[in-house]
């Protein structure tokens, strides 16, 4: 059994959710729940393999394309039953670095990408620095779920060269089901829209498995990005990989990133700990699993008994509680500097993902449940400050 209970001072890391937490809050001393890495250490056969290498003590340069790599992807994508043909793949530095260059292979400076929303921030800041048009599709939000409003999305597509889809959504942690998958697929195919699929929380699920686009359709205008980071903690390390099957697209990508650009060569312990991750942490990751689910089931729990104008349902997928503080009749900036004022307590405010979520918070549950309890104590404090108010 793995102890995600396990306290770990991550301070004086250079970690970005506590060593930095003033550059987006204003504040230094705040308990944070903001970005979306762990507070857990990572499997432990992961970290004897990073130690092994460092031991060997020479550190040049390396490749990706390669049995072991690529064997090991293929491997891991069995489990939801899409056979990886290896020409398809791809490597860069980050997933968000290939979303950006498949913007500009799949699209013109001025045509629209569409998300559906709330998203996540960073497709807002790449879809406007690559001078794109954001087109926004609201999900629909009925009794606490999300669902997708597909006579809106067509309307949206129809304006669009792109859709830039997550799968599973960050940050309300739907899981698309294979029905809605096809039908986003159709109607984009319908009007020659490409699909970016940014699929890196894809292994955190609960409900039901994610399913990824290219086991649905050979619809050639899709795209696969994702990464072992989110599931296994080493966003630290850098690295992604991807699946292009259109095979020109695929070799102007490669020609990017090895000759224009030079950055195909990989961050040798990135490698290694992906093909760890895939080849021997399953049951880390089950563990992991029960751990953020019941995480988040006591948010729940808690909200209902000491809070009740708060709201958080079970999600399908995501290491998230996104918390609908609506029924509290407070703006988000009063909440957010009763949080930081009050409660001590840093939690990503909702708008950071789009107008429609300005009544929520993105709570991060994967750290140990005691941090959740002090977390969730802070959060109360400024609730009742609020409410004497």
């Amino acid at each position: 059994m793995v102890d995600f209970n396990k306290e770990i001072d991550r301070r004086g890391t250079f970690c970005t959710q506590w060593d930095y937490i003033e550059d987006r809050f204003g504040e230094a001393d705040l308990l944070p729940f903001t970005i979306s890495d762990m507070d857990l250490e990572s499997p432990e056969a992961i970290v004897n393999s990073l130690v092994e290498r460092c031991q060997h003590g020479v550190f040049g340069y390396s490749r990706w394309h390669h049995k072991a790599f690529m064997g090991a992807v293929q491997k891991w994508y069995q489990r939801y039953h899409l056979e990886v043909n290896g020409d398809w793949l791809i490597y860069s530095p980050s997933v968000m670095y290939s979303v950006a260059k498949l913007i500009n292979l799949t699209s013109q400076a001025g045509d629209g990408v569409v998300i559906l929303t709330p998203a996540y921030d960073a497709f807002f800041k790449t879809i406007r620095a690559n001078k794109r048009k954001i087109i926004d599709c609201p999900l629909s939000y009925e009794e606490g779920q999300y669902t997708i409003d597909f006579i809106a999305f067509e309307e949206a597509i129809q304006k669009a060269k792109v859709f830039l889809l997550c799968n599973p959504h960050n940050p309300t942690g739907r899981v698309w089901t294979k029905e809605e998958l096809k039908q986003l697929i159709a109607i984009c195919q319908k009007h020659q829209v490409f699909i970016i699929s940014d699929d890196i929380h894809m292994d955190i699920t609960y409900k039901r498995s994610y399913t990824p686009i290219l086991v649905l359709s050979s619809y050639e205008k899709m795209a696969i990005l994702t990464s072992a980071s989110k599931t296994f903690n080493i966003p630290a390390l850098t690295g992604s990989y991807g699946m292009i099957p259109d095979s020109q697209l695929r070799e102007e990508f490669l020609y990017i990133i090895k000759n224009k650009e030079a950055v195909s060569s990989p961050a040798i312990l990135a490698i290694i700990a992906t093909i760890t991750a895939y080849q021997e942490c399953d049951e880390w990751l089950s563990e992991l699993l029960a751990h953020t689910k019941a995480n988040i089931s006591y948010v729940s729990e808690y909200l209902e008994e000491h809070m009740p104008e708060l709201t958080c349902q079970m999600p399908d997928g995501c290491y998230f509680a996104w918390i609908n503080f609506e029924a509290l009749g407070v703006t988000s900036d009063k909440l957010q500097k009763a949080l930081i004022e009050v409660g001590k307590v840093a939690i990503m405010p909702g708008n950071t993902y789009g107008e429609t979520a300005e009544y929520f918070l993105r709570l991060n549950v994967a750290c140990s449940r005691q941090k959740v309890v002090d977390g969730l104590k802070r959060l109360e404090k400024a609730y009742q400050y609020l409410k004497e108010q």
